[in-house]
C-alpha cells in the first residue's frame, strides 16, 4: 500500500504540537517511522544541553538491529556530529540528508582531499549504527538532533519522496523540540516562582503567629485539617479533589489569618474577653486579609477562603453575612478546621475544650454555623482517628 507522505507529515506535525516533552516527542516519531515506512530500526540522537553532547535518547525497531537507547553518546567533535554541525551535508549532497550509498559513491568518485578523511570517518559511524540514512534536524542553524535510519524491511533503497519526507519531518521535529524545550523551561521557571511564593506565604503565616502568641501552630494545623477535609469530601465531590482546588485551599489555609497583621497586638493578646469595640476591630481581619492579597490575581480563589472563613451557614457570620451555598466552599472548609482548632487551643482566659466536646459542638452547629457537607466529612475523619 502506497504511503501518502504529505498526509503523514501533516498528521505528525499536528501531533507534535500537542507534545511538550522532548523524549515523548521523539519516541512518537521513531515509532511512526518504524511502523509506517517499514524500517528495520530507527533512532534519534538528541542534543543534551547539560552534557553538551548528542545522546541516543530513543531507539525503535527489531532488537537485533537497533542500538539500545542511552547506549550511544557523541561529543561535538564526533565526525558525524561535526559533519552536520558544519552543514557539510547540504554543501556536498544538496538536500541536507545523508545516505550511505551517496556517501560511498562520493568517496569512490574522489571527493576533495580536504573532506575525504572526514567522510570516511562519517561512513564508519554510519556502519557502527547500521544506518543507511542520517537526517539532521536544525532549528535555524542549530543542530537539535540527528535521525538515524536503518534499512527498509523489503530491502529497497529509500526513494526520493521518502528522503524528502524525512527532511521535512526533521524540520518540523526541530521546531517541536525547540517548543518543547521552551515549554519545559517555562514550567521550570513557573515552578521556581511558585516555590518562592509558597515560601513567602509560609513566612507571612509565621509573621502572623509572631503577633498572636496564643495561636502558635494554629495556621499549620488549620491548613492540614482543611486539606484532609477536602480529600475526604473529594471522594464524592469532583471539585474538592481537583489539584487546583487543593492548591488554593493550601494557600488559603496558610493565609486565612493574614489580616491579623493589621489588628493591634493588645487586642490579639488580650488576657480576657474582648469589648464590643475590640470584637468589631477583630472581625475586620478577614476583609483586611483579602485586601492585602487582592493584587495577586493568580490566587483569586484562595482569597475567597481568606475573606469568608468566618461566614456562617445561617447567614449570621461576617464580613458580608453570606448564607448557605453563597459561602464559597473553600471558606466553608476552612471555617470548620479553624473553629475546631480554636476550640481545642488553650487561651489565658479559658482552657481549651476536650476533643470529644469540641467534636460534639461542631456536630451540633451543622446547618447553623457550618456547612453540613463539611461537618459530615469532619465526623468521618474523627471516626477514622485522623483528627
Amino acid at each position: 500500500m502506497k504511503i501518502d507522505y504529505k498526509k503523514e507529515l501533516e498528521t505528525a506535525a499536528r501531533n507534535m504540537i500537542l507534545v511538550h516533552e522532548p523524549r515523548v516527542l521523539i519516541r512518537l516519531i521513531v515509532r511512526m517511522l518504524v511502523q509506517k515506512v517499514k524500517i528495520k530500526h530507527a533512532g534519534i540522537l538528541l542534543y543534551d544541553k547539560n552534557k553538551d553532547s548528542y545522546v541516543l535518547m530513543v531507539s525503535g525497531g527489531h532488537a537485533g538491529f537497533r542500538v539500545p537507547a542511552g547506549f550511544a553518546r557523541m561529543d561535538l567533535d564526533n565526525p558525524l556530529i561535526r559533519f552536520f554541525r558544519e552543514h557539510r551535508a547540504k554543501k556536498i549532497f544538496g538536500d541536507g540528508a545523508l545516505t550511505y550509498d551517496a556517501l560511498k559513491k562520493k568517496l569512490k568518485n574522489n571527493a576533495k582531499v580536504s573532506s575525504k578523511a572526514l567522510l570516511k570517518k562519517v561512513l564508519y559511524q554510519m556502519e557502527i549504527f547500521q544506518a543507511v540514512a542520517c537526517i539532521p534536524s536544525y532549528f535555524r542553524d542549530e543542530l537539535m538532533a540527528v535521525v538515524l535510519l536503518g534499512k527498509k524491511k523489503n530491502g529497497h533503497c529509500f526513494a526520493g519522496e521518502e528522503i524528502d519526507f524525512f527532511v521535512a519531518l526533521a524540520l518540523d521535529m526541530a521546531m517541536a523540540i525547540r517548543n518543547a524545550h521552551l515549554f519545559r523551561d517555562l514550567e521550570t521557571e513557573l515552578e521556581k516562582k511558585y516555590r518562592l511564593f509558597i515560601h513567602t506565604v509560609v513566612s507571612l503565616a509565621a509573621a502572623i503567629e509572631a503577633k498572636d502568641r496564643y495561636t502558635r501552630g494554629h495556621t499549620e494545623r488549620v491548613t492540614n485539617l482543611s486539606l484532609e477535609l477536602a480529600k475526604k469530601i473529594g471522594r464524592k465531590d469532583k471539585e474538592a479533589r481537583s489539584s487546583k482546588f487543593l492548591e488554593h485551599l493550601n494557600i488559603a489555609g496558610l493565609l486565612h489569618d493574614i489580616g491579623k497583621i493589621g489588628i493591634p497586638e493588645f487586642i490579639l493578646n488580650k488576657n480576657g474577653s474582648l469589648t464590643a469595640a475590640e470584637r468589631k476591630k477583630m472581625e475586620e481581619h478577614p476583609l483586611l486579609g483579602s485586601t492585602i492579597l487582592q493584587p495577586i490575581d493568580e490566587i483569586e480563589d484562595a482569597i475567597l477562603g481568606v475573606k469568608y472563613h468566618h461566614e456562617k451557614f445561617d447567614g449570621t457570620g461576617y464580613p458580608e453575612g453570606l448564607k448557605g451555598q453563597q459561602i464559597p466552599f473553600i471558606a466553608a472548609i476552612i471555617s470548620v478546621a479553624d473553629a475546631f482548632d480554636a476550640m481545642t487551643t488553650d487561651r489565658p482566659y479559658r482552657k481549651g475544650l476536650d476533643k470529644k466536646e469540641a467534636i460534639k459542638e461542631i456536630r451540633q452547629a451543622s446547618g447553623r454555623q457550618f456547612d453540613p457537607r463539611v461537618v459530615t466529612a469532619f465526623v468521618e475523619l474523627c471516626q477514622e482517628g485522623k483528627v
